[in-house]
């Protein structure tokens, strides 16, 4: 019985030793058994490096290197000399371009519609009229599309607007590619459209029921 005790002694006071100090300061660096990969040798930026003649760690991208990926046209879209209208929604003047660079068809409405049902209706309405779900919860500043400034915008701008945000919009380029962009922007003018549209803009085979 006694070595029990001096077992349960000696457990207590171990126990003790170890997670009593848990939390303390110490100027002593922790103990690592495994320390993982931890610390590991290497340059940080700008420093010298005795390894290279020039002396600087920091290397120069060899020549011919080109960006690669999604990613890059976004952030730069005069990459390889990149149709500027099509990637920034500016014309060869700088300024915002009017019409689309690519061909405004059915499916490219469809996949505008999934991807502002998405990323767009939630402030800005389903009808574009501003009236989303946000507006419930305090953001009542939300413009609607029907506003004759926003109808008179050229595509290009609103392309732009998408891209990099406005206000408390924030951008939309890590979301959705240039051409799910323009989608997006063909189907904002479809609704502007819609909601000024008359019997006279339906096909005539397909006024059938409608007044």
């Amino acid at each position: 019985m006694r070595y029990a005790y001096y077992t349960l002694a000696f457990v207590v006071v171990l126990l003790i030793s170890v997670m009593g100090t848990r939390g303390l300061l110490s100027t002593r660096p922790p103990i690592q058994v495994f320390p993982d990969m931890d610390h590991q040798a290497k340059y940080k930026p700008q420093a010298s490096s005795k390894f290279f003649a020039d002396g600087r760690a920091d290397r120069p991208i060899p020549a011919g290197t080109v960006p690669f990926g999604r990613n890059a046209r976004q952030a730069d879209p005069a990459f390889l000399g990149a149709d500027e209208f099509h990637y920034a929604g500016k014309a060869a003047d700088g300024s915002f371009a009017r019409g689309f660079p690519v061909a405004v068809t059915q499916d490219l409405l469809a996949q505008g519609q999934g991807r502002y049902q998405i990323y767009c209706a939630p402030c800005h309405g389903t009808l574009g009229d501003g009236n989303g779900i946000t507006k419930a919860y305090g953001m009542l500043v939300t413009p609607t599309y029907h506003d004759d400034r926003l109808r008179g915008l050229a595509e290009g701008e609103i392309f732009n607007t998408i891209t990099h945000g406005k206000n408390t919009m924030m951008p939309y380029a890590d979301k959705l590619s240039p051409d799910e962009r323009w989608a997006v922007v063909a189907y904002v003018r479809a609704l502007q459209r819609a909601h000024h549209a008359t019997l006279d803009d339906v096909p005539a085979e397909l006024r059938g029921g409608l007044k």
